[in-house]
């Protein structure tokens, strides 16, 4: 990955023209007339010129905002839709680049680390892009349905967080998962499960609804670590579950190793 120098990192600064301290929302990157990508399927939602970002374009990829500031010329108008990797600007004499969350300002470095996590794990798969809870042409029953809509929403803003703390070893599942994955997938192999239907980037392994069983035992498994790591690391639970569901949830977790 090509790094560009920062002038104006995110958080408390002093302002480089009156010195006076200031919270940036953003970070400034040097970048002379580079092209600029939409990073997700979404919509252009703003498009302009303010007296602190000159021209700029803004672009919303479900609950996340990404704002592009100082473009030297924007290529999509507003309310026009975009998908991954398109180009749909070119920077000025810099960038400056911002993120929101739900209305909420988030780091762009921490947002970053997360879609180039989701990068190199798909890359790692094989796959341009990922569905979990794909159902193979029948539904594939989890013990998280009722909470799949805010379980996909902590994917969007943690999963490449979590990702890269398992690669750099700060967060290691519990030993009992790599068991079950591998016993899940040694079953799947004796069946035949494997290659039924034609693969596709929601289903690599071309599974059919005989392998829904074992599909849906797989899904748990790595949905049910995602919430490990999130309770472990970030304090963080589904918002239906009471004081009771949490500890019945951690008792049945093996301790993880954290740095």
């Amino acid at each position: 990955m090509r790094r560009y120098r920062s002038p104006l990192a995110f958080g408390e600064q002093k302002h480089p023209v009156t010195g006076q301290p200031f919270h940036h929302r953003g970070i400034d990157f040097v970048c002379s007339e580079k092209p600029l990508f939409a990073l997700a399927t979404g919509t252009v939602v703003g498009a302009g010129t303010d007296a602190v970002h000159g021209n700029y374009i803004i672009t919303k990829y479900g609950k996340y905002e990404v704002k592009y500031g100082h473009v030297a010329e924007a290529y999509v108008g507003y309310g026009k839709g975009v998908v991954a990797g398109q180009e749909i600007a070119l920077s000025g004499d810099f960038l400056h680049f911002e993120v929101t969350f739900a209305g909420e300002v988030m780091d762009p470095m921490e947002f970053l680390g997360m879609v180039y996590g989701n990068i190199l794990q798909l890359q790692s798969m094989g796959m341009k892009g990922s569905n979990i809870f794909t159902n193979m042409g029948v539904k594939v029953r989890t013990d998280y349905d009722e909470d799949q809509e805010e379980i996909e929403q902590m994917m969007q803003r943690w999963l490449g967080s979590y990702m890269l703390d398992i690669m750099q070893g700060t967060y290691v599942p519990p030993k009992r998962m790599e068991s079950s994955l591998r016993n899940i997938f040694a079953q799947s192999a004796d069946k035949n499960y494997f290659y039924e239907a034609m693969p596709s980037i929601g289903n690599p392994l071309g599974l059919s609804s005989r392998g829904a069983p074992l599909a849906a035992r797989f899904q748990n498994l790595l949905i049910g670590d995602f919430l490990n790591y999130m309770a472990v690391r970030h304090h963080v639970y589904l918002s239906t579950w009471d004081e009771a569901q949490k500890k019945k949830f951690l008792s049945r977790q093996l301790p993880t190793a954290t740095s």
